[in-house]
């Protein structure tokens, strides 16, 4: 099986896939975090820069750092029209290579579920955050309330389930908050946030998610063509189409923000 890294490598694919709807996550993300503007934000797992550019949008006095293991997120994050002056950086988010105290905010956009050591890129985010500063992720409510939730469906009904997350059992809504808790992180809150989630047609549902990046991705790449077929006409079943064709339903993420308290070490 490849790495995370080497799964999520392609950025086009991702934006299409999962991009805009972190964005979507995002801006609500940020107002609720509610921070001053001007300060140091670390985006962790910033994948091809959706978030990151989020976070700009919303404050463009922020210094942004970004960092990804993967190289193709990462050239596609400089691409992006919304993330110049951003520093973009190759690297594990479980060994960030920051020095202590080096961020007034650290942040993880739906990756914590891929990270193998959740608790070890916890420390690490925690440790690059100044004493005071806020520590804060959001991630989908696994496996219910991905986006690509009916194509895991249609797959598992066929004798074809992808695998979840590595982490996936750590990040639910408990899990996150004995992670928080765990990493000696103070003035803890949670939210869920709930977006909708649409497409033109089945079509368009069937090009922006059949890829071939993630977890899923490598279950639908190994589908020969009978496969797919049978998977179009399963989603054509399933997902709730309206009269005129369209695809409506929701998708929830997780949030959960905490801060460094103001003395002592991580």
């Amino acid at each position: 099986m490849p790495t995370p890294s080497q799964m999520f490598d392609d950025g086009t694919a991702y934006e299409r896939m999962m991009g805009r709807w972190s964005q979507q996550v995002g801006e609500p993300f940020l107002d609720w975090l509610a921070l001053p503007s001007g300060l140091r934000w670390l985006d962790v797992g910033c994948g091809n820069g959706a978030f990151t550019e989020v976070v700009r949008r919303h404050d463009p006095t922020a210094t942004l750092t970004g960092i990804d293991p993967a190289p193709g997120q990462i050239a596609y994050a400089h691409q992006r029209a919304g993330t110049e002056g951003i520093t973009f950086l190759t690297g594990d988010a479980q060994d960030l290579p920051f020095a202590d105290g080096s961020f007034d905010v650290s942040v993880m956009a739906l990756v914590i579920a891929f990270v193998p050591d959740p608790v070890q890129a916890l420390h690490e985010m925690t440790r690059a955050t100044r004493p005071g500063g806020m520590v804060a992720t959001y991630m989908w409510d696994l496996p219910h309330g991905v986006p690509l939730a009916p194509l895991h469906r249609a797959l598992a009904e066929l004798g074809h389930p992808a695998p979840q997350p590595p982490s996936a059992g750590r990040v639910g809504p408990a899990g996150l908050a004995d992670l928080w808790q765990s990493a000696g992180l103070v003035e803890i809150a949670a939210k869920q946030i709930t977006i909708p989630v649409t497409f033109e047609d089945l079509d368009d549902f069937w090009q922006s998610n059949v890829q071939f990046i993630g977890p899923l991705g490598e279950v639908l790449r190994h589908l020969p063509q009978g496969g797919r077929d049978a998977l179009r006409a399963r989603l054509g079943m399933i997902l709730p189409i309206d009269a005129q064709g369209r695809i409506t339903y929701r998708a929830v993420a997780n949030a959960i923000r905490g801060r460094r308290p103001a003395t002592g070490r991580p």
